[in-house]
């Protein structure tokens, strides 16, 4: 198999020879060239016909977001991993990246003295994630390339009772995300009638910036999570950076909780603590989404929400970014509808309108609740 080929974009030399040493050492990948800002990069692109690039955000004469915005409009999908750091500044332009067309970020190595480090960084964030987005084909020039082949799906379990009412909406995602995420929520109405959870990997900082970006979308309120807010319909709570988001039922009523228990499946915040936790308080009465992302978060807290009477939807592999996340649990046999990212919020409020009387788990009403 030919070597996935990437173009390294920073105006540091020193940055791009740490990318350019780590990226080496794995023989599926070859860096076939440098630039030290957006405008060469951008030039390079026809030239060189990358697989990947990793750009920087802030370069002279052109800066990574310009140069995401003008690759986009060049029409190439040559896949996009940005650099940022973990300050807010670095976090609202990251999310403008996303927003241009940007797939994914890594964060910069914080001490670039120390190269070992700043390596190992670069090694356990970055050479995943190239390797995620470019599992299928992609092309650089105006031509879209043919879609990959499906994946198997495994039709779902059969059931052995009948499907219940939803009374809470958890959502979990992964890479892409953010763009999903910006284009489902805010075709959901203010009145929908259930609380909603939601996992995005992300760390701190990015999280906060991110909640107030849909909130301006859309109309459901919402919010960076916080421990102990009383859970009712209509806001949609964000789980932090660094921080797992569960749901923790009291004799007053139902509450996030948040944590530091040690990450699952590599993540903190995790799509599966959510999910199990989320089936405990609500007696199986979830309606789960799990949206385009890398790995298998979300699988097994997904197989959970269907086991005890709840329903899942999961964005399908032609329009996810990565379809780890979302094909785990279509390949589990644990997914009620795989579905394009336009038809995943019809199927939300679909499922969410359907008789509530007489259903199982807590209704809208018994959510809220005083500590």
């Amino acid at each position: 198999m030919e070597p996935i080929r990437v173009l390294v974009v920073d105006d540091s030399v020193v940055v791009r020879k740490i990318v350019t040493d780590v990226l080496s050492e794995d023989p599926a990948i070859e860096v076939v060239g440098t630039a030290v800002n957006g405008r060469i990069a951008v030039g390079k692109l026809e030239q060189l016909k990358p697989d990947l690039v990793t750009m920087d955000i802030e370069m002279p004469e052109m800066n990574g977001i310009e140069a995401v915005r003008t690759i986009r409009a060049l029409r190439s999908r040559v896949p996009i991993i940005m650099f940022s750091t973990l300050t807010e500044r670095g976090a609202s332009a990251t999310l403008d990246a996303l927003s241009a067309g940007a797939n994914d970020y890594v964060t910069k190595p914080a001490n670039v003295g120390s190269v070992a480090q700043s390596m190992e960084s670069v090694r356990q964030q970055l050479i995943p994630k190239i390797k995620a987005l470019t599992g299928r084909p992609v092309t650089t020039g105006p031509v879209r390339a043919a879609a990959p082949a499906p994946a198997p799906v495994r039709p779902p379990a059969p059931r052995v009772g009948a499907v219940k009412q939803p009374a809470v909406l958890v959502i979990g995602s992964s890479t892409g995300g953010p763009e999903a995420l910006a284009k489902v929520l805010p075709t959901l109405p203010a009145s929908l009638p259930v609380p909603v959870l939601l996992v995005q990997h992300m760390p701190p900082v990015f999280t906060r910036q991110f909640a107030q970006r849909l909130d301006r979308l859309c109309a459901l309120t919402v919010v960076e999570a916080v421990d102990g807010a009383p859970l009712g319909p209509g806001t949609v709570h964000l789980a932090p950076g660094d921080h797992h988001l569960t749901v923790r039922r009291t004799a007053r009523g139902l509450f996030t909780g948040l944590d530091q228990a040690p990450p699952e499946n590599f993540c903190r915040p995790a799509v599966d603590p959510l999910f199990r936790s989320a089936v405990e308080a609500f007696d199986g009465a979830v309606l789960g989404v799990v949206l385009t992302g890398m790995g298998s978060d979300g699988r097994l807290g997904a197989g959970r929400i269907r086991e005890t009477g709840g329903a899942v939807v999961v964005q399908d592999q032609a329009t996810s970014v990565v379809w780890g996340m979302p094909g785990a649990v279509a390949t589990a046999g644990y997914a009620d509808e795989v579905l394009p990212l336009d038809r995943v919020a019809e199927a939300i409020s679909r499922r969410l309108a359907g008789p509530r009387a007489g259903t199982a788990g807590p209704t809208p009403a018994a959510v809220g609740g005083r500590r």
